[in-house]
């Protein structure tokens, strides 16, 4: 961070701090509006600097973070830790969010397998075909 300039492309200050793994997948995130600047939606050219608020949400977990560096190379995890802060609320509330979801879990994550494959579907047709129900007795 010796040569850190005073402001940085969005996309690249996003991989330099690890919350994307490529600049193409930050890109992807900020053109989808997943990535705000002081709560308005940006471009990845945006140049952003020491202060700047950043709203990033990476799937369920919406983080608050203000950038405290910058850094043109990708570095490891403590390196890149030191280039932000998450804002307390912001802490508080991905907390709370993460205590709900134990609490009170997805119900579709529950489900282990998907739709049945064409064999299942034939297996339970053939179980259901030789089952025998009151109705088909013969009184005779």
């Amino acid at each position: 961070m010796s040569n850190a300039p005073a402001g940085m492309r969005l996309d690249k200050w996003l991989w330099a701090a690890r919350f994307y793994k490529t600049r193409a997948l930050a890109v992807d995130e900020i053109n989808l509006g997943r990535v705000r600047v002081g709560g308005q939606p940006v471009k990845p050219a945006r140049d952003v600097k020491v202060g700047d608020v950043l709203s990033i949400r990476i799937g369920a977990v919406a983080r608050e973070v203000e950038v405290k560096g910058l850094s043109n190379q990708r570095g490891p995890a403590p390196q890149a830790q030191a280039l932000y802060a998450e804002t307390p609320a912001s802490i508080l509330a991905r907390e709370a969010a993460a205590e709900a979801r134990r609490l009170a879990p997805e119900p579709a994550a529950t489900i282990e397998q998907g739709r049945p494959t064409k064999q299942d579907r034939r297996r339970l047709a053939d179980w259901d075909r030789w089952s025998a129900s009151l109705d088909d007795e013969d009184p005779g």
